[in-house]
Formats: structure tokens, sequence, C-alpha cells
């Protein structure tokens, strides 16, 4: 695959002009990371901004005991940065979660094509604006009378829409999950998701198997997660 066909693949430069993404591929470069690799760490001055082209990527921060709660899931065409501008460092982290390429495009050499095209400024705007409806969400969803289960059912759901693969026994998400990082997802304790995936494993919503888990009925789990009621 050329240069220009992976940058094609990443949804905010769609619309810019092509001599933006002639520049763009004449001052950025595409790097190949392995699984755990930092891209992004709090208080670090702001380098490059990136975008992920292969692989997956999590955004997290960590909370005040130390645990790390995990926000995003980057696949692939996303645009990793929350921050573009050394005036404010992030205060995310951004760690690779298995072998991946990402375009990285200095920040300096960035901003100036976004002053040089308006779509490319518009386009990260809008990147961003999907980011905090996306955290909205998330926090409409951590309210306390909403029972574990439907959480983790609300989280699996999404995944397997962003990152489903058909099988004969349901859609898998293709990410390799431990109860730790569907705990760090959910910000609850390791104890109380392995009692969550257990309950909808025995309900007949999910399946478990060495790290992959497959929403085996997809009507099934949408039906519960609109009415809290498995039938």
């Amino acid at each position: 695959m050329s240069k220009l066909q992976q940058l094609n693949q990443i949804k905010i430069l769609e619309n810019i002009a092509p001599k933006t993404k002639e520049k763009l591929m004449q001052v950025g470069c595409f790097q190949r990371v392995s699984k755990g690799t930092f891209l992004i760490r709090p208080r670090e001055p702001i380098t490059a901004v990136f975008f992920q082209l292969t692989g997956k990527s999590v955004i997290y921060n960590l909370t005040h005991s130390g645990k790390r709660k995990i926000l995003f899931i980057l696949g692939a065409g996303e645009l990793i940065n929350e921050h573009l501008f050394n005036s404010h460092h992030s205060s995310m982290y951004c760690e690779t979660i298995d072998g991946s390429t990402v375009f990285a495009v200095p920040v300096a050499e960035f901003t100036k094509l976004m002053a040089e095209d308006f779509e490319l400024s518009k386009s990260m705007i809008e990147a961003q604006e999907k980011k905090m409806w996306r955290l909205s969400h998330q926090l409409k969803n951590t309210t306390s009378c909403i029972p574990v289960e439907r959480k983790l059912a609300a989280k699996l759901w999404k995944l397997s829409r962003d990152f489903g693969i058909p099988r004969e026994e349901g859609i898998e998400i293709n990410i390799s999950m431990t109860i730790t990082f569907l705990a760090d997802m959910l910000g609850v304790p390791r104890e109380t998701t392995s009692r969550a995936c257990s309950a909808l494993a025995e309900n007949g919503l999910i399946r478990i198997q060495k790290k992959r888990i497959t929403i085996t009925n997809p009507v099934k789990i949408l039906t519960y997660l609109k009415t809290g009621k498995i039938e």
C-alpha cells in the first residue's frame, strides 16, 4: 500500500486539499511501533500529531489511587492527540495495545497546514467535538444507579460495532481483553467485573475464550441494554 493510500485511510484527512496531503507526506513519517509503546504521556512536551493507521491504542488516565481508567480505544484512521499545542501538555496517556503503524507530523508543521487549509482545521475541530460527545456519553453511563452488568454490556456492544468480526457463533470483538482491562474500562474493581462477565455469559449474551469476547446474541444484548431485561 502506498503512502498516499495509507493517508487516505485517515478519516480526518478525507476532505483536505490534495496539496495539503502532499505536504503532510513530505513533513510526516510513518512509524511502526510495538505493543506497549507510549506515544503520549502526561506533562511531556507534545512534539507531534499522531494518527492511528493500523493496530489499536488506548487513551487513559490514572485515578488518585493510581489505577488506570481507560477512556478510548482507538482504531485505524483515528486522531490520537487530545492536545495539539505545547501551551497545554497532555493530561492523558496513549499506549499501543498491539503492534501498530502510526503517522506522525511535527506539531509546528501541522499547525502551519491548519492555517493554510480550512478543511483541515474544520476536521480537527470536528474530531475533538466527537471525543467530547463520547466523553459526555460515558459520564451518563457511569451513574451508580446503572448495574455494572449493563455498563459492561454497553461497552461490549460499542466495541463490537467498532471492532467486531462476524463469526458463526456471533460477533467477536477483535481485541484481546483481560478482566483487568475490562475493569479499567469500567472503573470498578476486578472482582466486580469478573462477576459481571460471568452473569452476562450465564445469560447467553457473551462468550469469553482466551481473552476474546464474542457477542453471541446481538439482538438479546441490545434488548438488555434498552430495558435491563433478559428475554
